[in-house]
């Protein structure tokens, strides 16, 4: 029968002296004593060779804590099961499943998202996505214990709300997670790599109503000259067609970055889809428009501000609700369908090279060597463009006059 040697007091009164010592409780376990702290130990045999490991400092293991957890390494040991070896598998499970916990899918994509030079629209844009279909179903598992199934099983939820254009989408952003996953030693492969064949194909992209016949256009022209909304309203409403920028960006413009006096406005590459610095060359008209709208909104950060706030800029839907006061259908007019319109005048009226007018439309195009163009290429050629844009447009305002 074992017979336990320490009592709580001789616990207590154990103080270093200037030299370690042990104080011994029975059945392998021992008080250490030393000038970095007390703690207890438990000594015992295994296939013939002494161990030893350690229990717990002293305090806060106190006396009987010690000896429960001294009986419990015993009865493995009576069971063939080495005590610190079993203690360090339950620390590496414990490790595992907090890193598990931890790497749940949503805080992995996040973590990737993170990443991303978007623009704060698309950010928006992928956040509603996800939030609306992968997260309040997968969000919360540890993207070790996700399946192929399972992702599909999410996937197939958007295409049957009818969004079979966001289940592609949101495939690629898990996929993308996964990756970063990978990269960061978090998982071991990708399950939602393989599941592309799977999906519902998206039907053909309806391209942007956009208007392509001159005398129509000049109709659209004359309408917007008449329209009597908010002067930042009428102005967008007036550059649209001129500048060749996506709704966003012109919507988006800031003062700060527009020189009148140069005629020349810098995009950060932070607002630009492609997510490179853009140069607009404003065409005289394009400045006459700004000083006018200047007088009424050049106190403030943007040059569009809001109806219903001056921190965010008007909203694309305000232009399109414009076009329809106006008496155009968005069968035939969107604030975006301007840019096909440009595209397609500049190059069939006008006889601009394609390579100009994909630069100006901020898209990536190559040079013969296979070379991207960088912002500053041919700017002197977009301005001469775009400002025989403006001269053409303001043409076709006079009824008749092509």
């Amino acid at each position: 029968m074992r017979i336990n040697q320490l009592s709580a007091l001789d616990v207590r009164r154990a103080k270093f002296t200037g030299k370690p010592y042990k104080l011994f409780d029975g059945g392998g376990l021992a008080l250490r004593v030393r000038a970095s702290g007390n703690a207890w130990l438990f000594r015992f045999k295994r296939d013939g060779k002494s161990r030893e490991t350690t229990l717990g400092k002293c305090p806060p293991m106190t006396l009987a804590d010690a000896r429960r957890r001294r009986d419990e390494f015993r009865a493995l040991l009576a069971d063939g099961i080495d005590p610190i070896e079993h203690r360090r598998q339950q620390a590496d499970t414990a490790k595992a499943e907090k890193e598990s916990s931890g790497n749940t899918l949503e805080h992995v994509i996040r973590e990737w998202m993170g990443t991303q030079q978007w623009s704060a629209g698309y950010r928006e844009t992928v956040t509603q996505r996800l939030n609306r279909y992968v997260f309040p179903r997968l969000g919360s598992r540890p993207i070790t214990e996700i399946t192929a199934p399972e992702i599909l099983a999410v996937l197939r939820k958007a295409e049957e709300a009818g969004k079979i254009e966001v289940a592609p989408r949101c495939r690629q952003y898990i996929s993308a997670a996964y990756k970063f996953a990978i990269a960061s030693e978090w998982a071991d492969h990708d399950p939602a790599a393989g599941l592309a064949p799977a999906l519902k194909k998206p039907p053909p992209t309806k391209h942007r109503a956009a208007v392509l016949d001159p005398d129509r256009l000049g109709e659209v022209l004359r309408a917007i000259d008449a329209h009597g909304g908010q002067p930042q309203v009428k102005a967008a409403l007036q550059l649209l067609p001129m500048l060749m920028v996506r709704p966003g960006e012109l919507r988006g413009m800031e003062w700060a970055e527009v020189d009148l006096d140069a005629a020349l406005w810098s995009i950060p590459g932070s607002k630009m889809k492609m997510r490179q610095d853009h140069l607009v060359p404003l065409p005289r008209r394009a400045v006459e428009i700004l000083r006018d709208l200047h007088h009424w909104t050049g106190h403030r950060r943007l040059a569009f501000p809001g109806l219903r706030s001056a921190q965010k800029p008007i909203s694309e839907n305000t232009l399109n609700a414009s076009f329809r006061r106006m008496g155009f259908s968005k069968d035939e007019i969107t604030a975006h369908g301007f840019r096909a319109t440009a595209r397609t005048m500049l190059a069939e009226r006008l006889r601009w090279p394609a390579h100009v007018i994909e630069l100006q439309l901020a898209h990536a195009p190559r040079d013969p060597l296979g070379r991207a163009y960088n912002r500053a290429d041919f700017l002197d050629d977009r301005r001469q463009m775009l400002e025989e844009w403006a001269d053409y447009l303001d043409r076709l305002r006079k009824p008749g006059d092509e």
